[in-house]
């Protein structure tokens, strides 16, 4: 009799790795699935190492161009910050893992999948919501949900025993007193030693920028061209480099923004499940990226349709952190957003300098900005005298309440 087969989002570490043989001895056949985000993996050595645990067939995933044409920059035309302060680097990664698992699992016929994911984070939801709205009828299996895996181990230890006993590599180094997540959008530090949020995130925590104190003292010079919000080429004005395909600037940008201490953030956030976390993140290249394009917006985009963008932001924001890429109201804000971006069309110039992303100069083909106009030298065919009844017309109710009160 055959078995079950079952794609597992597998990574190589300690817990996908007891969860690949645990699942393994229930009686699948487990097929290893890697996605390649960005992170900093030896990718032939994880799947040697599946292979090596009990895996049928290993399958690694090279995601990163398509995350940068299909997440990354969506998101980035609607200015997507979550609660203030958060990039969305790990939300915004989570979707196309859970699609191409469902790719996988459709490839070999069958609707089990797996995954690694924490009982008490955001990952677990975002992984199964997008299984759901990819293949209704999937049945997941989250060990860290499921009772029996549950009674067998209660924490690392269990888990090491567990690896022992059936020859399951583990790497012999010291692990890091917290937990971390990469891809090519940022890094993500959490847990352990950064669980009280009074203490001061640690300097050797840091991987992926310098420290503004070690950065150059010399700015960094960079043009950013964008047509209709998509950007199409990185310039460095100082050695000349140029960058025009999509995955290649995103890492260019990530070197130049580790060079120059961008994109640190140390914040305490919400949970979906209602639960508070602190954690400390580094997006250097697509801060980068933001701050250009955001730049370029204020000489191209009309005032109304850039105010309701910016009140619907944070819908979007949360609609992504909470795991909801691809649910109805998340595509039709995306169609509203893409149409917002219809004239964003022009170059962003930026300077880095220790942590600093600095406007050097915007223009635009597609400008709104009337230099005359605006200028309070000269009158640039303003009339100030309408401004008289313009403003008695909407002093009306403002009076009316007054006389009220």
């Amino acid at each position: 009799m055959s078995k079950e087969k079952i794609i597992l989002a597998y990574s190589g570490g300690l817990d996908t790795s007891v969860i690949l043989k645990w699942l393994a001895n229930k009686g699948f056949d487990v097929i290893a699935y890697v996605a390649n985000v960005g992170q900093n993996e030896d990718f032939e050595a994880i799947e040697k190492k599946a292979f090596a645990t009990g895996a049928s067939k290993v399958y690694i995933e090279d995601l990163r161009k398509e995350l940068v044409t299909d997440y990354v920059i969506p998101a980035m035309k609607a200015n997507t910050i979550y609660e203030g302060t958060y990039m969305l680097g790990t939300s915004i990664a989570r979707p196309i893992i859970a699609k191409r698992q469902i790719e996988i699992a459709k490839r070999e016929g069958t609707v089990y999948v797996a995954h690694g994911a924490t009982g008490k984070g955001n990952d677990q939801v975002r992984f199964e919501f997008g299984y759901y709205m990819h293949m209704p009828e999937v049945k997941i299996i989250s060990p860290w949900k499921d009772p029996e895996w549950l009674s067998q181990f209660e924490g690392r230890s269990d888990m090491l025993a567990y690896a022992e006993k059936y020859g399951i590599p583990v790497k012999a180094s010291v692990k890091k007193p917290y937990s971390e997540d990469e891809n090519l959008i940022h890094i993500s530090h959490e847990a352990g030693i950064l669980e009280d949020p009074a203490n001061r995130c640690p300097s050797d925590v840091f991987s992926l920028t310098l420290s503004p104190q070690d950065a150059p003292d010399k700015e960094t010079l960079l043009s950013i061209e964008f047509v209709d919000g998509t950007p199409v080429k990185v310039t460095n004005e100082g050695d000349g480099t140029v960058v025009t395909d999509p995955l290649g600037m995103v890492l260019y940008l990530n070197k130049m923004g580790h060079d120059n201490a961008i994109g640190r953030v140390d914040m305490v956030e919400n949970r979906y499940i209602g639960i508070k976390s602190r954690g400390v993140y580094e997006t250097p290249g697509c801060e980068i990226l933001w701050k250009a394009h955001h730049n370029l917006e204020g000489i191209t985009m009309d005032k109304e349709v850039m105010h309701l963008r910016d009140s619907l932001m944070p819908k979007y924001a949360e609609l992504i952190y909470n795991g909801y890429w691809h649910a109805p109201e998340f595509d039709m804000l995306t169609a509203a957003f893409e149409q917002s971006q219809k004239h964003v069309t022009g170059t962003a110039k930026i300077a880095l300098y220790k942590g600093n992303v600095i406007n050097a100069g915007i223009t635009s083909p597609c400008s709104l900005y009337n230099e005359a106009l605006g200028s309070m030298d000269k009158a640039g065919g303003y009339h100030p005298v309408d401004c008289k009844g313009f403003i008695n017309i909407n002093a009306i109710r403002l009076m009316a309440s007054a006389s009220r009160n």
